[in-house]
């Protein structure tokens, strides 16, 4: 039997089964990123079914990751206070029952209710995972659990795709939702079976700052959902957006102020700037942009291009999602024996070369065609990942292993919400530059496009179009070539981008100091 350190007490708590419980919150990290990712995948499909416009159904996967940005600083209070045990039971058993009724709710404003309830449930899964998985573990076992964790992360962030195309074509758009319902049994069983029972500690309950939590809580929340709704709304030139963003930085610097002059500060901010925990911060940051930017460009390039379909685009994402089965536990191993900042350093170089490599795109590439690149991906993110938090949590006490989950989650969503917000910005800004540029060389290139033209007429001709439609019909298919190649090109330059920020983190490595003792 594994003893667990209690986070509550200064006396360990034995956990009865404790590779139960590690699957339990393994799980409900599974069940926490698949819930945001595949309600944002299949979004047109819930606005269907709920007859929702666009811009009222653009909130709905906002509502859920909104929910998880607010609980997600407070989640390790949570754990030490209540238990790591009756958080997560009571958790996992509103978000199945709020994840059942999601579909059965017929108007958007209890949908976003619903889908709110879900993401403060669904938010306490991942800040409490690392820290249970690390006080139930031998340390010689730690790269193993978080491989584990890195694994389950990956798998979650890319299969979205393939599962909403499979309940759409099998079943409805209601198991977008469901899943969560039916995912959250066996938890709530390993749960109940894998966790040791907890006193609640009125010691940090008297100690609350209840109003510090409420304003971190509150003002990432609010940057969290101006992240997320600035590239439809315009950004700066939206008042919504304005106000957010004051908002958000308004409760952060009150928090900041109270933190450092209240009697019991809820945080120990010294905590994010010894260690290399800043740095650590900043490179899961630019982890997550890479890794969100890199799985919005494919299935850009495969929908506006290619006019593939969910179902379509599932496989090129799984070529990442499937070799981590064999990468995580391989890496796992090789970090037992080697620094991790080595590692970390061949992911991120895995990475820039596979966005190079995906820089060579043309409008003929098929999903198979993005096999290699997306490979040397797959490799450089596992790498990436699980040395980044095995180094990290060196640098923790038993302690603060419940912090730096909450840490983690704060800077995972933030990070990949940054990377997904410019990335989708940056390319719409790029794919207009770059078609004002093709435009302009077609207007300069004025023979060789009256020769391209001629031969489109007499390829639609030989087709059938009728002579009348002909000269009309060849100006839609120049137009569509030109909107065609602005997307490739804007693509192309987001993959650059990807690149840049790969080479940062690559500077941010030389920085990180080993560990103390």
């Amino acid at each position: 039997m594994i003893l667990a350190p209690s986070p509550t007490s200064s006396e360990p708590i034995a956990s009865p089964y404790p590779l139960i419980g590690i699957f339990a919150v393994l799980l409900g990290a599974v069940i926490s990123t698949l819930y945001g990712r595949i309600t944002a995948v299949g979004l047109a499909d819930i606005r269907g079914g709920i007859s929702a416009g666009f811009d009222q159904g653009a909130w709905i996967p906002t509502a859920a990751t909104v929910g998880q940005m607010f609980v997600g600083p407070p989640a390790a209070w949570l754990g030490a206070a209540f238990g790591v045990r009756r958080v997560l039971l009571l958790s996992a058993t509103v978000f199945g029952i709020a994840s059942a009724l999601i579909p059965l709710s017929g108007d958007l404003r209890t949908m976003l209710v619903l889908q709110g309830i879900g993401g403060v449930t669904s938010g306490t899964f991942i800040p409490l995972t690392i820290g249970f998985v690390l006080q139930n573990l031998r340390p010689a076992w730690w790269p193993y659990g978080i491989a584990a964790y890195g694994l389950n992360l990956e798998l979650s962030l890319n299969i979205p795709a393939s599962l909403e195309g499979f309940y759409l074509d099998h079943f409805s758009w209601h198991w977008i939702f469901w899943q969560g319902s039916v995912l959250t049994v066996p938890m709530i069983i390993c749960i109940a079976i894998g966790m040791p029972r907890q006193p609640v500690n009125r010691v940090v309950l008297s100690q609350a700052d209840v109003w510090g939590m409420l304003h971190l809580g509150t003002g990432f929340a609010m940057l969290y959902a101006a992240l997320d709704q600035g590239n439809r709304l315009d950004w700066l030139n939206s008042g919504s957006i304005i106000g957010l963003l004051t908002g958000s930085a308004l409760l952060i610097a009150s928090f900041m102020i109270r933190e450092t002059t209240c009697l019991h500060p809820w945080i120990d901010l010294s905590f994010l700037v010894s260690r290399n925990i800043g740095l650590v911060m900043a490179l899961l940051s630019l982890y997550r942009f890479i890794l969100l930017a890199t799985s919005f460009l494919i299935p850009q390039y495969l929908m506006t291009v290619q006019d593939f379909r969910a179902l379509q685009i599932g496989p090129v994402l799984l070529l990442i999602a499937l070799p981590q089965f064999i990468l995580a536990p391989l890496v796992a191993t090789i970090l037992r024996f080697v620094d991790p900042r080595i590692v970390m350093a061949f992911g991120f170089t895995s990475i820039s070369v596979a966005c190079l490599m995906a820089m060579q795109l043309t409008a003929r590439w098929q999903t198979w065609d993005f096999l290699p690149s997306q490979i040397l991906q797959a490799v450089g993110q596992s790498s990436t990942l699980i040395a980044l938090v095995l180094f990290a949590v060196r640098h923790l006490t038993p302690t603060e292993a419940f912090t730096f989950g909450a840490v983690l989650q704060t800077a995972r969503l933030l990070g990949g919400e940054i990377g997904y917000a410019f990335m989708q910005t940056y390319v719409r800004m790029a794919e207009q530059t770059q078609s004002y540029i093709v435009g302009l060389h077609v207007q300069d290139g004025f023979l060789r496009v009256q020769q391209w033209l001629g031969t489109a007429t007499v390829a639609l001709r030989l087709h059938g179009a009728p002579r009348y439609e002909v000269a009309d019909q060849s100006l839609d298919v120049l137009a569509k070539t030109v909107r065609i190649q602005a997307n490739v090109l804007s693509i192309i330059d987001g993959f650059a981008a990807c690149v840049i920020a790969s080479i940062a983190g690559l500077c941010l490595i030389t920085l990180l100091r080993p560990p103390k003792g």
